[in-house]
C-alpha cells in the first residue's frame, strides 16, 4: 500500500502501515499546503510505488500482508464461534429462567408424593 496522509487520522493510518505492520511504502510530501494541496515531486512517488510493487521487499511486504489476513481471518472467525456460544447460552438462561417463573399448578388427582421441591 503506497500512503499519502493529507488530513486527520490519515498520519496515524500511515504510521500502522508503514511502521507498523511493514506493508506499505510512504510517499514523502515536500510542503504541505491545506488549501492548495499537497507538494509532491514525481520521483517520489514512483519510488514509493515501485517499491511496493518490485523487489525482494515488494514481495516480503505481500507475503507479510497475505499472513496478517490469514491471522485476521482465524480471529474473526474464532470470535464469531465465541458471539455463537455466548448467543446460544443466553437463550438457554432466559428459556431456564422464563421456565422457573412459571406457576406449576398440581393436579388434585395425583398423589402428593410425585413431585419433589
Amino acid at each position: 500500500m503506497v500512503t499519502w496522509p493529507v488530513s486527520a487520522e490519515q498520519f496515524y493510518n500511515e504510521n500502522l502501515v508503514t511502521q507498523i505492520l511493514f506493508v506499505g511504502a510512504r510517499v514523502p510530501v515536500q510542503k504541505r499546503a491545506a488549501v492548495v494541496g499537497d507538494s509532491v515531486k514525481k520521483e517520489a512517488t514512483e519510488k514509493a510505488v515501485t517499491r511496493i510493487m518490485e523487489g525482494k521487499e515488494a514481495e516480503e511486504m505481500r507475503s507479510w500482508a497475505r499472513k496478517l489476513g490469514e491471522m485476521a481471518t482465524r480471529a474473526v472467525e474464532e470470535a464469531a464461534k465465541r458471539i455463537a456460544f455466548f448467543n446460544r447460552n443466553m437463550e438457554s438462561s432466559k428459556a431456564f429462567t422464563a421456565l422457573m417463573s412459571m406457576e406449576v399448578k398440581i393436579p388434585q388427582s395425583m398423589p402428593h408424593g410425585h413431585l419433589h421441591k
